[in-house]
């Protein structure tokens, strides 16, 4: 079980034409916890989720690297029932919340997509494309 993977994240290039959006407060975050957000417009709006683990800010893409279902259903329950990982609801799948690795389920060894996130003051800001689709074709390719 390797737990030091680094989180998929995309190239800058990749990433030319995601913009910041505010996504949450800090504030309304309970450790451990995690809030799902929808931003962008159209059918297909992105779909990701901010991570408090350990007083540490994650965002990843609620996209599950196996048949890009959203992980949370129901919607923002994230944690296995001891709330040391993060299961996706569709399959059983088990990810590690400090690098979106896959231990457990039909998609282990692959990883969430991270997404490039801040706090500014009490605000959650996070970069992401506004289509969903982007996100389901840079996991397709972990």
């Amino acid at each position: 079980m390797t737990l030091a993977r680094k989180p998929l994240v995309s190239t800058p290039e990749a990433q030319a034409d995601w913009r910041e959006w505010r996504v949450a407060d800090w504030s309304g975050l309970s450790d451990p916890g995690a809030r799902s957000f929808e931003v962008g417009e159209g059918d297909w709006p992105f779909r990701g989720f901010v991570l408090r683990w350990q007083d540490a800010l994650r965002a990843y893409a609620n996209v599950c690297p196996h048949r890009s279902h959203p992980l949370d259903t129901p919607v923002d329950e994230f944690f296995s029932a001891d709330g040391a990982l993060l299961r996706c609801g569709s399959h059983g799948a088990l990810f590690v919340p400090e690098s979106g690795e896959c231990l457990i389920g039909p998609c282990a060894g692959r990883r969430l997509l991270a997404l490039p996130s801040r706090i500014e003051g009490d605000a959650v800001f996070v970069k992401a494309p506004a289509d969903l689709q982007t996100a389901i074709e840079l996991v397709g390719s972990s």
